[in-house]
């Protein structure tokens, strides 16, 4: 399918091209035919053995014709394939601008485009984001305080009831009080995935620890976590969106990796912060979906760059770079 397509691209490129060099061989070849049959030519009328000499120039004229044009052109070829390519969730990729006149003021055009675009996107997404977070700490909030408090208020009234109710009716009310009570610890996990309380009390480090304890627990998946003891002081953002993806791809690895093993890891490296989850499960990432996008435009906020490989021996790697310059 992406071949198809790139052919596609390049056919407008390769038909210009050829526009262009039939027209100026036409004029060429009627250039050379004229001098030819002219009385300015070598003789008048053409002898045979002038004949190869007018071809061969006449070659020469197409072959020096069709490298100008090609070598004109050739800017077009790298344009048309970051347009097919280009995406602005993630950034850096551009044009080089070559060429002259016209078509490197088209290229650098394109370029000054995406710049704008990326920032606006980039703008949009954090005003999104940040009311995505200020929904989920309202919500987390009202779960925690509203119906966490009416299950904790009934949870202790059906211990009377079990206390107090006939021998015959006990083992009801018994059940009834552990479905209370496992209603309970639902809503006390979604309040804690939708606002990592532990972030803001205990810091980055004790968050990672209890999130991937809290995954191993609900998922089956065992996870190994490691983080460097000599983290740097982090910005409040930088520290949200590292723990949002490591939530994030730690959920991915319980729906898709089929895996059995996670590891979690954050490390400060010479060129700033490293955090990889990997597993090993099936491996690969067929489409990108909404979550790994997700990361993407998160990372994007804090000038930090996503990346998701296949690893050779079987599972996935999400690694998130977080240059020295962002880190707060």
């Amino acid at each position: 399918m992406s071949s198809t397509r790139a052919g596609a691209g390049r056919r407008p490129i390769r038909s210009l091209f050829r526009r262009l060099f039939l027209i100026n061989g036409l004029l060429f070849a009627i250039g050379t035919l004229l001098l030819a049959v002219s009385p300015a030519t070598i003789s008048s009328p053409v002898l045979l053995t002038e004949i190869p000499i007018l071809l061969i120039g006449l070659g020469l004229i197409l072959a020096a014709n069709a490298m100008l044009v090609r070598a004109s052109l050739s800017p077009l070829d790298s344009l048309a394939s970051v347009m097919q390519r280009v995406d602005l969730v993630q950034a850096g990729d551009r044009v080089t601008e070559q060429g002259n006149g016209d078509l490197q003021h088209v290229i650098h055009s394109f370029n000054d485009m995406l710049d704008r675009l990326e920032t606006e996107r980039s703008t949009s997404n954090a005003h999104a984001l940040a009311a995505q977070e200020g929904e989920r700490a309202r919500i987390a909030r009202e779960l925690h305080d509203q119906i966490g408090q009416s299950l904790t208020v009934a949870l202790l009234g059906l211990k009377r009831v079990v206390d107090s109710v006939p021998a015959e009716l006990r083992e009801d009310a018994v059940l009834a009080q552990d479905a209370v009570r496992a209603s309970l610890d639902e809503v006390r996990q979604v309040a804690h995935r939708l606002r990592p309380g532990v972030l803001e009390d205990l810091g980055l480090h004790s968050a990672l620890r209890s999130l991937g304890a809290e995954f191993s627990r609900s998922s089956g998946v065992l996870v190994e976590v490691e983080i460097d003891p000599e983290l740097p002081e982090l910005g409040g953002d930088v520290e949200l969106v590292l723990y949002r993806v490591a939530q994030e791809g730690l959920t991915n690895v319980a729906r898709h990796a089929r895996a059995s093993l996670a590891q979690l890891a954050l490390a400060v490296t010479p060129k700033g912060l490293t955090l990889r989850i990997s597993d090993d499960g099936a491996g690969g990432v067929a489409d990108e979906g909404a979550g790994i996008r997700g990361m993407r435009e998160r990372a994007l906020l804090i000038g930090a760059r996503l990346t998701v490989a296949e690893r050779a021996g079987g599972g996935t790697d999400v690694t998130l770079v977080v240059p020295a310059g962002a880190l707060r």
